[in-house]
């Protein structure tokens, strides 16, 4: 869900600028700075960014470049030269020494001379805003896109090392039963080297303690799940939470297997299964 997107758009004397950044999040926190001026604009940009961006820690701001001439405050000359006739007569008539370009700067201060009037917006300027902020939102968009296509490559390779390694674990399965009936039997002999044991019994013995250790089950469900990351990773909605869920569940497989295993080379399997899992997990929540 990271992302940045910039567009600018020029309207009679202004430079208008769009930036927008996201952050991975679990739900929407939308943070918008514009001037003053656009703030009627407000609830309509930040609906087209929730309907647009849906999940994220996205930051917009909107700021305006002015030129010299459009930044220069206006000066009401009609007041401007009627305080200046009214102090050049008063400096006639009273025979006060009068120096324009000392009185200039005095005139500036009183009350009015400098214009205070309303910016008026146009309405094609509040289109060029919204343009500018379609604009930028779409880099974004295009930026996650980008994002999203090498984060489905990885996590497709993560899961299929995932299976790689589950497939790796048979070949230890056949090794169990052995390794099972031989540490059974060490036992017995321990308890009294001259014990006779009725080999029937034993293999029931055998059968029953491995029935608990049966990780076929696990197997079946995790190639499941395994498959269904797939299928779901490449849907064209949002599928970042459901992936979330698949990986709970693979991983509640994963530690079953593990807690089954007793062998020391599943162990290690299940070890780097967990390993490419908790991978899976953390590039889940770049997935909106």
């Amino acid at each position: 869900m990271t992302g940045y997107g910039k567009a600018e758009r020029v309207f009679g004397n202004k430079k208008i600028v769009v930036e927008v950044r996201s952050l991975n999040s679990k739900q929407f926190d939308f943070n918008l700075r514009l001037p003053a001026i656009y703030r009627e604009l407000e609830m309509e940009i930040r609906t087209k960014a929730a309907k647009e961006l849906e999940r994220g820690k996205v930051d917009m701001s909107i700021s305006i470049e002015e030129t010299a001439e459009s930044q220069a405050i206006p000066i009401n000359d009609s007041v401007f030269m009627a305080y200046y006739r009214q102090l050049s007569d008063i400096a006639s008539k009273n025979s006060i020494s009068f120096n324009p370009a000392e009185v200039v700067p005095a005139i500036l201060r009183l009350p009015e001379v400098i214009r205070a009037q309303k910016e008026e917006i146009a309405p094609e300027e509040l289109d060029a805003v919204l343009q500018a902020c379609a604009e930028a939102l779409n880099a974004l968009i295009q930026f996650r896109k980008q994002e999203g296509a090498i984060l489905e490559k990885d996590l497709l390779s993560r899961v299929n090392l995932i299976l790689d390694y589950l497939q790796r674990v048979e070949p230890f399965e056949k090794q169990r039963i052995h390794d099972v009936r031989k540490r059974i039997s060490d036992s017995l002999k321990q308890i009294d080297a001259n014990i006779k044991v009725d080999d029937n019994r034993f293999e029931q013995e055998v059968i029953y303690y491995l029935e608990k250790l049966d990780i076929t089950e696990e197997k079946v469900r995790l190639r499941q799940h395994c498959s269904y990351f797939t299928e779901t990773v490449n849907q064209p909605e949002s599928v970042g939470r459901k992936l979330g869920f698949i990986a709970q569940e693979m991983g509640r497989e994963i530690n079953t297997l593990g807690s089954k295993a007793n062998n020391a080379e599943i162990q290690k399997i299940v070890v780097m299964m967990k390993d490419e899992l908790e991978k899976i997990k953390e590039q889940s929540l770049n997935i909106l």
